[in-house]
């Protein structure tokens, strides 16, 4: 039986039910815990979403039933749910849903939409990202630690050229990595610098990374997903949950963390629940803030070009 109840959010009535209804059944974790570790994460993951479009990825019925991508604002949503159109491949037009706001969140977690996944542009800015992002994809056996490894070389590699990056946990198998710029870098240039990362250091340490996108290729080591760096791509946001086994979320780590891991060659240490995030979030804020706004410049073309030389 249907059970519905309306909450009053900021001005805005938000309709919410079956909060009793089990969506992680290995753990017990139910819709209305969903919608509850949403809004007190609200503070520090809604600044990460404002402004952006965000495909839906939708669960009804939780962790181990079918899920659906919704990219178009669906006809049932409140009329105070914006919306910011984004081209497909054929001209027409995607009005993709923005969360800028608690009700909107809410909203979007009572359609049973567990992960956000927004781009990394925001609004009708198609063409400029505000970071370049890396996703690091382990191939079995491979696993986050060695991800750890990887994600140090980039590290390097973007430190000698004076740029910092930000490492998250995927909340699922692996990492992501991302590079804040917040200037007037359009996606051409990140995916070109990403490409060229990606490649360089699988040219140096083939028995660990690969940068081709055959996943014939993956086996026992991490592939650099540079391919993230495009319009039409969106990546999981921090803080979002993922519908895997457990109530794992996709977490800002320190770098002192990436390297506790790895010296420890502990996973463990790099896998956080619901609870684990909120603790943390309450001890540190939010690792993640210098992304929205640092300023960073991308290198010059001879200089991305220079990477792949020995």
């Amino acid at each position: 039986m249907s059970t519905k109840q309306e909450l009053k959010i900021q001005g805005k009535t938000v309709m919410v039910s079956n909060l009793d209804k089990v969506f992680y059944p290995k753990s017990g974790f139910t819709k209305g815990e969903v919608i509850d570790y949403y809004i007190k994460m609200a503070p520090v993951l809604l600044p990460h979403l404002k402004g952006r479009p965000v495909s839906l990825k939708r669960y009804p019925d939780g962790v181990e039933g079918s899920f659906f991508y919704e990219k178009q604002r669906p006809s049932h949503a409140p009329e105070w749910i914006k919306t910011t159109p984004v081209e497909r491949s054929d001209g027409s037009l995607i009005d993709y849903c923005m969360l800028n706001d608690l009700p909107s969140l809410v909203w979007a977690a009572n359609i049973a939409n567990l992960e956000l996944h927004p781009f990394q542009h925001k609004g009708s800015k198609i063409t400029k990202p505000d970071a370049l992002v890396f996703d690091l994809d382990p191939g079995p056996p491979a696993d986050i630690i060695d991800c750890c490894q990887v994600a140090l070389w980039i590290r390097d590699i973007f430190k000698a050229l004076k740029l910092e990056c930000f490492p998250k946990t995927s909340g699922s198998k692996g990492m992501q990595m991302v590079v804040p710029l917040n200037g007037r870098a359009t996606y051409e240039m990140t995916k070109l610098l990403a490409h060229a990362v990606a490649d360089a250091l699988a040219a140096r340490f083939p028995k660990q990374v690969v940068s081709d996108m055959k996943k014939s290729l993956r086996k026992g080591k991490v592939f650099i997903d540079w391919s993230q760096n495009d319009d039409g791509k969106t990546t999981v946001c921090v803080y979002s949950l993922r519908a895997k086994e457990m109530p794992t979320v996709s977490t800002p780590v320190t770098w002192e963390e990436v390297e506790k891991a790895l010296k420890k060659k502990k996973a463990s240490l790099l896998t956080f629940q619901t609870k684990d995030v909120l603790k943390r979030v309450a001890r540190d804020g939010d690792l993640f803030a210098p992304v929205l706004k640092m300023k960073q410049r991308l290198p010059s073309k001879k200089v991305i070009e220079s990477l792949g030389e020995t």
